[in-house]
Order: C-alpha cells, then structure tokens, then sequence
C-alpha cells in the first residue's frame, strides 16, 4: 500500500486529479471505499462527481445531498457502472448522445503523461491512446494515398497507361528483325501503316 502511495504522490497533479474523477474500473472498489468527504463539503461538487460516473444524470434534476448521519448514501454515488470519459455516451432513457466529457487535445495531454510516468495502463482506451493511433496507422497507412493494408494508388493516366506501352514496345523490340525485312520489301515505307511510323 505504501508503494502505491509513493507512486500516487509521485504522479503530475493533472493525472492524479484525473484518477480521483475517473478511478480505473480495476481499482475503482478500492478507491471509492477510502474516499471520504468531509461535512462541511457543498452539494455542488458531489453533483459535479455523480455526473461523471452516473449514466442517467441528464435524465434527473434532483441534487444529492451528503451529511455525515448518511454514510451508504455515499457509498450508493460511486457504486454506478463505470463510463469512460474519453468516449461519447448514449443516455439510455432519453436515447441523446453526449459528447466525451474530456476534449481530444485534454487526452493528448494526458497519455503523454501517463507515457512518462508510466501508467499507461491505467488510462482507459480512447481516440488519442498510442495503442489505438498506432492501430489506425497501420490501418491507413502514412496518410499517403495507396499506403495501407489493401489499399493503391489510382495513379495518373499516363502511370496506368505506362504498363501497356512498355508491354507494345517489348513486343516491338523482339518483333524487330521481321519489321525491318518487311519495311526493306515494301519500297522504305510506303504504304506502311503499323507502328512504329
């Protein structure tokens, strides 16, 4: 336990206030059962820690109130299923899509952090994950038409015409000792209609 708590107070402030918001779905049991919440602490920031963890908190406009005579109505706020901040969300009630609660370039951010201090697994999945971009780069290639799995290039029209000519002018080449004989036989060209002119 004290190694974990080196390693929290070790951590940059912006992942662990991160972590106290999002706590990974592994630990989560852990880190909601040693939290506590002092008396004197406003309704509004409770509110604010529901709406991240509860999938129906657009749905309600009741506030939570926590008092100190209260201890499991605590407990029951932080026992919701777990939703990734990172991903957009479906209410299943109202059937309303909500955008991620943490922004693209806010993620960046926090997996170059979690790269250095080495929690990357920790983090949860999400469109800026070195795991999930080095996916999509191996899937769409270097961004480059025609680099991916699967995938070429259309090319101009002369590079598709390319291949024929070059196939037109081998077959010419062999084909040129009989050309010659009968360019010779038919008066230096006249009347010669095939190519070359």
């Amino acid at each position: 336990m004290e190694q974990h708590i080196r390693l929290a107070q070790r951590l940059h402030p912006r992942l662990l206030n991160f972590f106290t918001k999002f706590p990974p779905p592994l630990i989560a049991g852990t880190a909601t059962t040693a939290r506590t919440i002092p008396s004197n602490e406003k309704t509004i920031t409770i509110a604010e820690n529901t709406s991240s963890i509860d999938p129906n908190a657009g749905a309600s406009t009741t506030t939570a109130t926590v008092s100190s005579s209260e201890p499991e109505a605590h407990s029951d706020l932080f026992s919701k299923p777990y939703r990734n901040p990172f991903l957009p969300f479906k209410n299943p009630q109202t059937g309303n899509w909500h955008g991620p609660q943490i922004s693209l370039r806010r993620q960046a951010d926090l997996f170059k952090l979690a790269v250095e201090h080495n929690v990357l697994s920790l983090m949860p999945l999400g469109p800026k994950h070195p795991e999930v971009k080095e996916q999509k780069r191996i899937e769409n290639g270097l961004r480059v038409q025609g680099t991916g799995i699967g995938k070429k290039v259309k090319g101009k029209h002369w590079e598709r015409a390319l291949r024929g000519k070059l196939e037109g002018r081998r077959q010419a080449m062999e084909g040129m000792p009989e050309m010659i004989r009968q360019w010779k036989e038919r008066g230096h060209g006249r009347g010669w209609k095939k190519w070359p002119k």
